[in-house]
C-alpha cells in the first residue's frame, strides 16, 4: 500500500510540473501570403512593367496582394518585370485555366527575346525585403504541351530559370558580396532528351562598368526526377541562410495524384563565400521565366511558345521541412 501511495505522489508531482510548463508549442512558420489568382486578383500595368493587386476571395486570410504582401513588414514590394518588349513578345495575365473554367491561373507567355534582343524575361519580384534568413515557398505549376518542343532543342539547356534568390543583389555598386541561387529547367545533352531541375549557387563580382563575373560555388542536377509536361505539379522550396555546414536548400515535387518526392536536399553555403556578415535574402524572384534568345527562337520555329501557368502560391517565414 505504501508503494502505491508513493507512485500516486510521484504521478501527482509529474502532472503538476507539466501543468506549470509554459513553453510554447513548436511553430512551423508564419504564413505571410497566399493566392490562387482567383477574383478579385488582377494584373495591372505599372509603367512599362506590371503588378498584381486585389484580393483572392477563395481564401479566408493572408490573401490581399497589397495589405498582406506589399505591406508586410518583412516584405518589400511585389511587382512583375519584363525589362522590355510589348505584349506581342511577352505578357503575364490571369486567365481561366484551359480545360477548367472554374479555376484561374497566372500565365507567363514568352514568344520573343524582349530584353535587348538577346534574352527573354518575365518574372515576379519580391524586392526590398528585410533580410529573410529562413523562408518556405509553395506553388503549383503547369507546363503546357508546347513545352515538349524544349525537349527537342538541338543543344544542351543550362539556362531556363524558374526562380532566383539573391543574397545579395548583383546589380548595385553600393551592395557588396553578391550571391544568387538559381533554380531552372535543364537538358543535359544535345538532341532530344527529358528535362530535369537544375540548381546552382554563385558568387558575383560587380565591376565599375556594371559588368558581372559569376563564380559557381556549387551546382546540382537531379536526373532521377523528370520535369512533368502537361500535368500540374506542386513545388515546395526551403531556404536557410548559412555556411557550408548549416546553410540549407530543400525542394520537393508532387505531381497531382502522386506522392511528394525530394528533388534537392542540400547542406551548403547559401550566401557569398567572402561575406563576413551575411544578412539574409533581401530580394528574390519566386516565379520566373527567363532564358536565351536561341531557345525562344527555336520554339517559334516549331510554331510553339514558351509558357508557364502558376497557381496556389504560398509564402511562409521560418517554416521548415
Amino acid at each position: 500500500m505504501r508503494y502505491l501511495y508513493l507512485m500516486l505522489f510521484y504521478l501527482l508531482l509529474l502532472f503538476t510540473a507539466c501543468a506549470q510548463d509554459k513553453s510554447p508549442a513548436v511553430s512551423n512558420g508564419t504564413l505571410i501570403f497566399q493566392s490562387g489568382f482567383e477574383p478579385d486578383s488582377k494584373v495591372v500595368p505599372s509603367g512599362a512593367e506590371a503588378d498584381i493587386i486585389g484580393t483572392d476571395h477563395s481564401l479566408a486570410d493572408h490573401n490581399d496582394w497589397i495589405a498582406d504582401l506589399d505591406n508586410n513588414p518583412d516584405i518589400g514590394n511585389f511587382s512583375l518585370q519584363y525589362q522590355g518588349g510589348d505584349s506581342t513578345q511577352r505578357f503575364a495575365r490571369i486567365i481561366q485555366e484551359p480545360g477548367n473554367s472554374a479555376n484561374h491561373v497566372l500565365q507567363f507567355w514568352l514568344n520573343d527575346a524582349n530584353v535587348e534582343a538577346s534574352k527573354g524575361r518575365i518574372q515576379g519580384n519580391l524586392y526590398g525585403n528585410k533580410g529573410m534568413k529562413e523562408f518556405y515557398q509553395s506553388e503549383r505549376i503547369f507546363l503546357p504541351a508546347d513545352f515538349n518542343a524544349v525537349r527537342t532543342y538541338p543543344d544542351i539547356i543550362n539556362w531556363l530559370t524558374i526562380a532566383e534568390f539573391w543574397n545579395n543583389i548583383t546589380w548595385s555598386q553600393t551592395v557588396p558580396y553578391g550571391f544568387r541561387i538559381t533554380l531552372g529547367i535543364g537538358k543535359p545533352v544535345s538532341g532530344e532528351s527529358d528535362l530535369y531541375f537544375i540548381l546552382d549557387g554563385q558568387n558575383c563580382d560587380l565591376a565599375s562598368d556594371g559588368s558581372q563575373k559569376y563564380t559557381t560555388l556549387w551546382s546540382e542536377t537531379n536526373q532521377k526526377q523528370k520535369v512533368p509536361i502537361g500535368k500540374w505539379f506542386t513545388l515546395e522550396y526551403y531556404y536557410k541562410e548559412g555556411n557550408a555546414e548549416n546553410g540549407k536548400f530543400y525542394m520537393t515535387i508532387q505531381p497531382d495524384g502522386a506522392e511528394k518526392v525530394n528533388v534537392f536536399n542540400l547542406t551548403t553555403i547559401t550566401h557569398n563565400s567572402k561575406d563576413p556578415s551575411p544578412d539574409g535574402v533581401t530580394d528574390f524572384n519566386p516565379i520566373k521565366l527567363y532564358t536565351s534568345k536561341p531557345l525562344i527562337d527555336y520554339m517559334r520555329s516549331q510554331h510553339k511558345t514558351l509558357q508557364i501557368y502558376w497557381d496556389d502560391f504560398k509564402l511562409w517565414k521560418d517554416k521548415r521541412p
